[in-house]
């Protein structure tokens, strides 16, 4: 690591930072593209399938369900499924996934301040990170 001298820092192994594991495991799950961007999706409301594939731009239906299958599994979110005709499902945060609200919303005032150049540029559709 270099330091505004020029002189290489030197680091034993002591000293090192070291990332706690609840940071990596929320980093985990909502580190995947896409995660985040469901959540705040139903942060508003609960929403069937087809509404959140139409609120977030560029998501496949596959992709969908797959970061939905995994944030129900996480304890993030329900499934639940309205009885037909026609058979729909919907998906509602649980308290665990409300209890990001705070978090995202500093997420989000964050990027509006120190991110608004579009150095950040989204994937192409076809791009995965499963």
């Amino acid at each position: 690591m270099r330091q505004g001298s020029g002189r290489r820092a030197e680091h034993t192994v002591d000293e090192r930072a070291t990332v706690s594991l609840g940071l990596m495991r929320s980093f985990e799950l909502l580190g995947k593209r896409w995660t985040g961007l469901i959540v705040a999706a139903l942060m508003r409301r609960p929403a069937y399938f087809g509404e959140l594939r139409r609120s977030i731009p560029g998501i496949s239906e596959r992709m969908l369900s797959h970061r939905l299958t995994e944030l129900s599994e996480a304890g993030l979110l329900v499934r639940e499924v309205d009885p037909g005709p026609p058979l729909r499902v919907s998906y509602q945060l649980t308290q665990t996934g409300e209890a990001l609200r705070s978090v995202l919303g500093d997420l989000g005032s964050w990027a509006e301040k120190h991110l608004l150049d579009d150095t950040v540029a989204p994937r192409a559709c076809g791009e995965s990170d499963v």
